[in-house]
């Protein structure tokens, strides 16, 4: 019985995660092991760590990498967290440890994991993750369009031509990518309520739909407050003593933001909410972007109320 305690132990476990590698250390134990990043290597992890009792397993977003191994722990059943670079890097000037090695890494990551206890990241399906990555691809052809578009306007002669194919290409690529889409959240049969809902508001697309059930599978379950800061509109204090400093905004997924700034300046002509809480902003003299700003968190509040509701756009 005492042997059976000592295996099924609690433990936090920190991953740093390579491309060719991966460096584990379990906080309680003390243990500190690297293998490849490679389905091997993800087996020996899974069947080294069944061991014990893993309160959480935390490893850092790195893009693509650490895919693999957060699809392995799930189907084991343990608590993943994903967690952002910039908070382990902060947690590890915190405790001043300025050395930096991906032995380390997983140490700082794994005694982040028993101290802050980071809350666990849902599990994406497959489904959804495509959907996420047609979205970021969709912003990057869409910048270069735009930078296309840009250059076609300040050059010569032939120049030009090479600009207009550019621009007719993304444009084939764009549809191709939109199309894709609508299959995909198709798919996704519990979104469809929401989707109908959310695109009932004027100034919200397909893309901004797509983007808010994606990107922020929350709304509906948020307050006011929680919702413009997930966004990153919420203005932040910077107060001390009898200072007080200027209000602004900061933090939040920036794919959601960017993606809801176009909406509402196109909310800010054709909804009349939107619209005239704009103009009345700006007749008091605010500024232009600030008024924006103000516009997207109410944008954000109103459609978080709507699906918190289930009710759909009216105009009252």
């Amino acid at each position: 019985m005492t042997n059976q305690k000592l295996t099924k132990s609690r433990v936090n476990v920190g991953v740093d995660v390579g491309k060719w590698s991966l460096d584990i250390c379990i906080h309680e134990k003390g243990l500190v092991w690297q293998v490849g990043n490679t389905p091997e290597g993800i087996r020996s992890i899974m069947n080294r760590l069944s061991r014990y009792h893993v309160e959480r397993i935390v490893m850092e977003a790195t893009g693509r990498y650490e895919f693999a191994l957060a699809e392995a722990a799930y189907a084991k059943g343990l608590p993943v967290c994903v967690a952002k670079p910039t908070s382990v890097r902060k947690y590890a000037g915190a405790i001043e440890q300025l050395a930096k090695t991906d032995r380390i890494d997983a140490q700082v990551i794994a005694e982040y994991a028993a101290v802050i206890r980071p809350r666990v990241t849902p599990e994406k399906s497959k489904n959804l993750i495509a959907i996420k990555d047609l979205l970021a691809g969709r912003r990057q052809i869409l910048s270069l369009r735009t930078q296309e578009i840009n250059r076609r306007h300040i050059m010569d002669g032939g120049i030009k031509r090479p600009c207009r194919r550019l621009i007719k290409y993304f444009d084939v690529e764009i549809a191709w990518v939109e199309k894709r889409l609508e299959k995909l959240v198709e798919a996704e049969s519990e979104w469809s309520e929401k989707r109908d809902i959310l695109e009932s508001a004027p100034g919200v697309g397909k893309t901004l739909a797509f983007t808010l059930l994606a990107d922020m599978p929350e709304l509906g379950s948020l307050t006011n407050k929680q919702a413009s800061a997930l966004v990153g509109v919420a203005p932040i204090n910077r107060d001390s003593g009898k200072m007080r400093g200027k209000r602004r905004i900061q933090g939040g997924r920036a794919s959601v933001r960017t993606t809801l700034y176009m909406a509402t300046l196109s909310a800010t002509q054709c909804n009349p909410a939107i619209k005239a809480f704009y103009k009345n902003l700006v007749a008091k003299g605010k500024h232009k972007k600030v008024a924006l700003t103000a516009c997207i968190r109410k944008f954000i509040t109103i459609l978080n109320a709507m699906i918190r509701e289930k009710q759909a756009w009216c105009a009252t």
